[in-house]
């Protein structure tokens, strides 16, 4: 019996009732032979982690648009915390960690440069709301190896469209990176808030700090042991109602105190000017895209749809330099 055959056997055998097991896949939109080591869903936990998208991740802003210091964030931290809480949960539950780390790994792909300025301004500019996720979709179906995509199972591509709070993931492995990708923002991003003195910890309500902790790691361990207990041996992914009520509290605290209108945000402006002037000369001169994009318009795509997706692409410090690039003389160009 070749090794994936027995990982198969294994999930059959240990795994939840309610875990997905790779056996039960809906599998993906092109056949291909299996592998003799790993099971579909490794497979494509591998084909995101070597993607170019993913590589780009680590110079896109999570929160803070090019922050003093090299301890903030990037949407790859990010993105190896979410993988990191998500698989924990999945071992204590016994669900499928493969195809929850894949997931995890995948859920963020399509991000603009910038953070969510760039996902707003994009949207103003082609009329239509540009979803991170929705773009996620679109890099590992349409974007990624030369357009072909990296034909991914269905239950890990269901993971990546429907992990924001709006969605309704099939099973479990995504609610639970759903749940992680929350768990993770939350924690590191009052992490850097303090260090960038947009909060103190002391800003923070004692009402929320009693029930969560008081640091990131005491918060971290407490929300996972309070979901690994109220979900234990059930068809859902659940806290209790006083963890709940506190973790959505601080939530939207840090919506209300760093994500809209502080200090974090005082560069959105500049940011949001590199994002309009790169689309505005985009779109009037198509053939300045590369070609692999450019010829994208023979198969129907919009020429709105093909900036966009050159665009969102980018990572910050390569649209700064495509900005200067297009923008400013040679001699004033730093980047």
């Amino acid at each position: 019996m070749c090794h994936r055959r027995r990982q198969e056997a294994f999930e059959k055998e240990y795994l939840s009732p309610y875990a997905m097991r790779v056996s039960q896949s809906k599998g993906r939109e092109r056949l291909e032979e299996e592998c003799e080591v790993r099971t579909a869903f490794q497979r494509d936990r591998d084909r995101i982690l070597h993607s170019k998208a993913f590589r780009r991740m680590a110079h896109k802003t999570q929160v803070f648009i090019s922050p003093e210091g090299d301890h903030y964030r990037t949407r790859l931290t990010h993105t190896l915390e979410v993988a990191q809480i998500a698989r924990t949960l999945a071992r204590a539950l016994r669900l499928n960690e493969d195809l929850t780390e894949a997931i995890a790994l995948g859920h963020d792909l399509g991000h603009t440069p910038f953070g969510h300025t760039g996902e707003r301004v994009l949207s103003e500019l082609t009329e239509r709301r540009f979803s991170h996720n929705k773009h996620s979709l679109r890099v590992v179906e349409k974007l990624e190896n030369e357009g072909k995509g990296l034909n991914l199972t269905y239950e890990v591509r269901d993971g990546i469209v429907n992990h924001p709070t709006s969605g309704h993931p099939q099973t479990l492995e995504g609610c639970i990176v759903q749940i992680a990708d929350k768990i993770a923002y939350i924690n590191h991003d009052i992490d850097d808030a303090i260090r960038g003195k947009v909060l103190t910890q002391d800003d923070l309500p004692l009402k929320y700090r009693q029930v969560l902790g008081e640091t990131s790691s005491i918060r971290i361990n407490r929300i996972i042991m309070d979901l690994i207990n109220e979900s234990n041996g059930k068809s859902m992914i659940k806290m209790s109602q006083s963890m709940q009520t506190a973790f959505y509290g601080m939530r939207q605290f840090l919506f209300d105190k760093v994500y809209i209108g502080s200090s974090a945000k005082e560069q959105e402006g500049k940011a949001e000017q590199v994002i309009r002037q790169l689309y505005a000369y985009y779109i009037h001169k198509l053939e300045a895209l590369p070609p692999h994009i450019y010829q994208k318009l023979e198969y129907g795509e919009t020429k709105e749809q093909l900036v966009c997706d050159y665009i969102a692409g980018m990572t910050d410090r390569y649209a700064i330099h495509c900005f200067c690039d297009l923008f400013f003389p040679a001699s004033w160009n730093i980047y």
